[in-house]
C-alpha cells in the first residue's frame, strides 16, 4: 500500500504535467493582435484576451494596462476589438471625431430584453437620439434654462434636512439621499410630489430600475451579450429572458406610471409645470411617436440621474468622515457668509469658492461610474496613427482619469484646493471634463446633477456635523456595478446646534 506522501506525488505530478503542457500551449499560441489596433495584452486565438479580462474592479486592471500600454489600449474578445481609454488626452482626441463614436454597442439583456435601449442611456446614435436631446434642452439642458427649476431644489433639499433631523442613523443617509435626489428629479420630470415619511411608490420604481439597470449592464454577467444568437434560444432553456421579463416589468412601470399620473393631473386641471406638462401643451399636434419619445426621454431624466447623483452625495459623507479638516473649512466658509442666520441658497454658491470646489472634488474623488457606459464605432476612423475598426467597442477608464497621480497628486485626499486658484499656482484639472462623460453622450441632465450636488452639500454643512462612527475608519471603496457607489460605512450625525434645529423646523 502506498504512502500517503506517495499517492500525493502520484496524483500531482500527471496533474502538474497537464497543467505545464498547458501553459507552454498557451505561451506559444499567444499571438499580437490585430494590425492597426493600440496596444495591450497578447491574447489567444479565436478566445482573444477572454482569459485576460477581470471580473470584479475591472477599471484597476485596465488601470494596470494603462501604465503598461499607454493612455489608449485594447483586446480582443472572441473578435470583438474593445479600446480601453485611460487618459483624458485620450478621450480627448476621440471626442475631436464628432458623431464618429457617439453610438452605443448592442447589449441584448439591458437593450432589448429590459428595454434600456428605448431610454437615453443605450439608445443608439441617430435621429431618436437627436429627439432626445432636443427635448432635454429645452428643459434641463442650459443654466439659463434649468434656472426656473432651482426653487424646487432647495425646497426638495430643506425637506431632506428635515428627514435627516428626525433620522440622523448612518443606516437612514442612503436612503435619505435617495428620496431627496428622486424627489428633486420628480418634481421637475413630472410634478410628483414625493411622500415625506415613509416609502415613496415612485421613487421606489426608480430604485427598482436602476438596480435593474445595474445588473444588466454589468460586463460578462450575461453570455447573450457575447452571442446575441441566444436571443432565439426558448425561455425554458434559457433563464435569464425569464429574468429579463421580471426586469423590462420594472423598466415599463418607471416609463409609464409617473407620465400617466400627469396625464391624470392635467385632465382634472391640476397638472404643475413639469417636463412632460409643457411638452404636452400641444398634444393635438403630437404623434404616437412624439408622445413614445416624450414619455422615453423624461424616464431617461430620472432613471438616469437619480442613482449616480445619491451615489456621489453619499460618498460625500464618506469625505467628511475622513477629511474633518475639509469639514470643517467648508463649515467656516459657510458661516462666514450665513452666520447662522438662514439656510443657503443656489444664489449662495458664487460666495461660496471653497465649498463649490468640494462639489468639484467629490465628482474627482469618488467615480459614480468608473467605467461609464460603452460607446461605439460608427465607422473605421484613425485616432494617434491607430486604426479603430467600425463596431469596435470604447470603454473610457473615468476611474483612472480620476486618479492619475501625475494630474491630481495624491489622488486618494479629497482636497477641494486642487481645484482653486491661488498665488502659487492654477487648479488642476477640471473633473467635470470627464466625470460627465465625453462626446455627444455628455450628460445633458449635468447642470441639474451640480446644483443638486452642491445645495446638499452646502446645506449639509452649514447645520450638521459629520463624524466616525464606532470602530477603525472606513475605507474609500468601490461597490461593483455600472454605477458604483461608496461601500456602506458607519458615522455619526448631529445638528451643530439648537439654532440649526430650529432653522430646519422652520423650513416648509
Amino acid at each position: 500500500m502506498l504512502s500517503s506522501a506517495s499517492t500525493t506525488t502520484t496524483v500531482l505530478v500527471p496533474v502538474a504535467g497537464v497543467a505545464l503542457s498547458f501553459l507552454l500551449i498557451a505561451r506559444l499560441l499567444r499571438k499580437p493582435r490585430a494590425a492597426g489596433l493600440p496596444p495591450g495584452p497578447p491574447g489567444l486565438p479565436i478566445l482573444g484576451n477572454v482569459l485576460d479580462m477581470p471580473s470584479v474592479t475591472e477599471w484597476l486592471t485596465f488601470s494596470k494596462w494603462g501604465a503598461k500600454y499607454g493612455g489608449i489600449c485594447s483586446v480582443t474578445l472572441l473578435g470583438q476589438p474593445i479600446v480601453i481609454l485611460n487618459s483624458a488626452a485620450a478621450m480627448e482626441e476621440l471626442d475631436s471625431k464628432g458623431a464618429v463614436f457617439s453610438t452605443r454597442p448592442r447589449l441584448p439583456m439591458a437593450g432589448e430584453l429590459v428595454g434600456y435601449d428605448q431610454t437615453l442611456v443605450l439608445l443608439p446614435y441617430g435621429p431618436r437620439f437627436r429627439v432626445f436631446r432636443k427635448y432635454f434642452a429645452k428643459l434641463v439642458g442650459a443654466p439659463n434654462v434649468f434656472r426656473q427649476f432651482v426653487p424646487l431644489v432647495e425646497l426638495e433639499t430643506h425637506r431632506y434636512l428635515k428627514r435627516l433631523l428626525l433620522k440622523p442613523g448612518a443606516e437612514f443617509i442612503d436612503g435619505h439621499l435617495r428620496k431627496l435626489i428622486g424627489g428633486t428629479i420628480l418634481r421637475i420630470a413630472y410634478g410628483i410630489d414625493v411622500v415625506q415619511d415613509g416609502e415613496d411608490p415612485f421613487v421606489s420604481l426608480i430604485e427598482k430600475a436602476n438596480d435593474n439597470f445595474n445588473a444588466a449592464t454589468a460586463p460578462g454577467a450575461f453570455m447573450v451579450d457575447v452571442f446575441p444568437s441566444l436571443l432565439h434560444v426558448p425561455e425554458i432553456l434559457a433563464p435569464f429572458k425569464r429574468t429579463a421579463r421580471v426586469w423590462a416589468l420594472a423598466t415599463r412601470n418607471m416609463v409609464e406610471a409617473p407620465y400617466l399620473f400627469v396625464r391624470r393631473q392635467m385632465a382634472a386641471g391640476t397638472a404643475p409645470v413639469s417636463f412632460v406638462s409643457s411638452l404636452l401643451e400641444d398634444e393635438d399636434k403630437l404623434t404616437e411617436e412624439d408622445i413614445r419619445d416624450i414619455k422615453y426621454t423624461a424616464s431617461s431624466l430620472y432613471g438616469g440621474g437619480a442613482d449616480t447623483t445619491a451615489a456621489g452625495l453619499y460618498a460625500f459623507f464618506l469625505a467628511m468622515v475622513l477629511f474633518p479638516d475639509v469639514q470643517r473649512k467648508g463649515q467656516q466658509e459657510m458661516d462666514s457668509l450665513l452666520g447662522g442666520a438662514r439656510l443657503p441658497v443656489y444664489a449662495d454658491a458664487v460666495h461660496l469658492p471653497y465649498v463649490s470646489a468640494m462639489v468639484t472634488e467629490l465628482l474627482r474623488w469618488h467615480s459614480v461610474a468608473p467605467l461609464g457606459v460603452p460607446h461605439a464605432a460608427i465607422e473605421d476612423t484613425v485616432v494617434n496613427d491607430y486604426l479603430i475598426p467600425k463596431g469596435t467597442i470604447i470603454i473610457a477608464n473615468l476611474w483612472n482619469m480620476m486618479n492619475d497621480p501625475a494630474v491630481y497628486p495624491s489622488p486618494e485626499k479629497f482636497d477641494p484646493a486642487r481645484h482653486m486658484r491661488t498665488h502659487t499656482g492654477e487648479p488642476q484639472r477640471d473633473p467635470r471634463h470627464a466625470s460627465f462623460g465625453f462626446g455627444r453622450r455628455i450628460c445633458p441632465g449635468r447642470e441639474l446633477a451640480e446644483i443638486s450636488l452642491f445645495m446638499c452639500i452646502a446645506t449639509t454643512l452649514a447645520t450638521f456635523d459629520i463624524a466616525p462612527g464606532a470602530g477603525p475608519l472606513p475605507m474609500h471603496e468601490n461597490t461593483q456595478g455600472t454605477i458604483s457607489h461608496a461601500k456602506p460605512f458607519d458615522c455619526v450625525v448631529k445638528p451643530r446646534s439648537e439654532k440649526v434645529v430650529a432653522l430646519i423646523s422652520g423650513e416648509s
